[in-house]
């Protein structure tokens, strides 16, 4: 076993059986999972066929109902539905160029997907890292045939415009002919910040991606919104990308609980977020960015290196059964940053307990 290899195994035994989490949550095992999906309600009905009727029909239909679309599709992942949605557009319009962020999921971790599959180019705004401005949009220099949002933009630090930029950003993007596509993976999230219901905010675009596992505590898959053409044109070119399963009902069954169950007490996460981040903006040398953070995730930065704040996390860890902030990655010499996810386990922490856990864990890191 190589020292990394050994490093890994010693985090996830530490995330098994550590009783406080700041960002994250414990991991369950597979039989923990299958307990928790046992016990929910509604199971005496036959599993979906071919992507058809069952869990995954009655998850397709709810999400288009929170979302205020006609329907929905479930895909086995975003990136399958992203490109389906990005493909639709391009054939509507006539246009296969995107107008996007370079930071943006599409963009960074899909291994461009929307040019290798489809052959559709990107056109970048802007490359600051925020979202993009009307302005910017209109500064492109040649016509494109789709927006895309990223809600949050979760590279840069989880950003979101404010609703009046979005609303301009969106009707920028109408007036040059192209139609809108939301990278929505943590739209959940966003509701809080705009002040509107998700409806509403979906209201502003042709396509929405949500995303099922992504701070809703599924399992896997995500769902692709829109009118009857979008979803008639998703259902044919899911089976045409291998994603028309034969059963999906585990993903889909773990989908509507996180509806059920996570998804109302979101507004609470990011409510109480904007208590705890200020205590680890307190730490010293700390920086939180965004500085006053929209949802409950952002990124922390602090002037340690990463192995020395990774070590110091498994020490926290292993000692004290805390998780505090986990995954460092260097940014510059002596300068490390984490994604922070204040999700349900940080209800139960008070700022000072933050503060003060915190300056533990900086004690362990300067230690070495």
């Amino acid at each position: 076993m190589t020292h990394d290899q050994s490093e890994l195994h010693r985090r996830r035994a530490a995330r098994t059986t550590c009783k406080r989490f700041l960002s994250g949550d414990r991991i369950l095992s597979i039989r923990e999972r299958l307990v928790q999906l046992a016990a929910l309600d509604g199971l005496d009905i036959p599993h979906d066929f071919y992507g058809s009727d069952g869990p995954v029909r009655q998850l397709e239909e709810r999400t288009a109902a929170l979302l205020g679309k006609e329907d929905a599709v479930f895909f086995p992942t975003g990136t399958m539905a992203q490109q389906v949605a990005l493909r639709y557009h391009a054939e509507r319009t006539g246009n296969p160029a995107v107008a996007l962020h370079p930071l943006s999921h599409i963009e960074r971790h899909e291994r461009h997907a929307y040019t290798q599959l489809t052959g559709l180019r990107g056109l970048w705004p802007t490359t600051a890292q925020r979202q993009p401005t009307p302005e910017e949009l209109g500064a492109l220099g040649e016509p494109f045939g789709t927006l895309t949002v990223e809600l949050p933009l979760r590279d840069p630090g989880y950003l979101l415009p404010t609703w009046d930029e979005l609303t301009a950003l969106v009707a920028a993007a109408r007036e040059a002919g192209a139609r809108v596509h939301f990278d929505g993976a943590r739209l959940w999230n966003t509701t809080v910040h705009f002040g509107k219901r998700l409806d509403e905010i979906a209201a502003l675009a042709d396509s929405v991606y949500v995303s099922y596992y992504k701070d809703l505590g599924g399992i896997s898959g995500a769902a692709l919104a829109g009118d009857a053409g979008l979803v008639a044109y998703a259902r044919t070119w899911r089976h045409r990308y291998g994603g028309q399963l034969a059963q999906q009902w585990p993903a889909a069954i773990a989908a509507l609980h996180g509806l059920d169950t996570v998804l109302p007490r979101i507004p609470g996460h990011v409510h109480h977020a904007a208590t705890l981040a200020p205590a680890l903006a307190t730490l010293p040398g700390a920086r939180l960015y965004p500085e006053v953070p929209p949802t409950h995730e952002f990124q922390l930065w602090l002037p340690f290196s990463a192995k020395a704040l990774n070590a110091a996390h498994l020490a926290l860890a292993e000692q004290e059964g805390i998780w505090f902030v986990s995954h460092w990655e260097d940014s510059a010499p002596g300068l490390a940053v984490a994604e922070v996810s204040l999700g349900e386990p940080a209800q139960s922490w008070t700022a000072d307990e933050v503060t003060e856990v915190g300056l533990r864990f900086l004690e362990l890191a300067a230690a070495g």
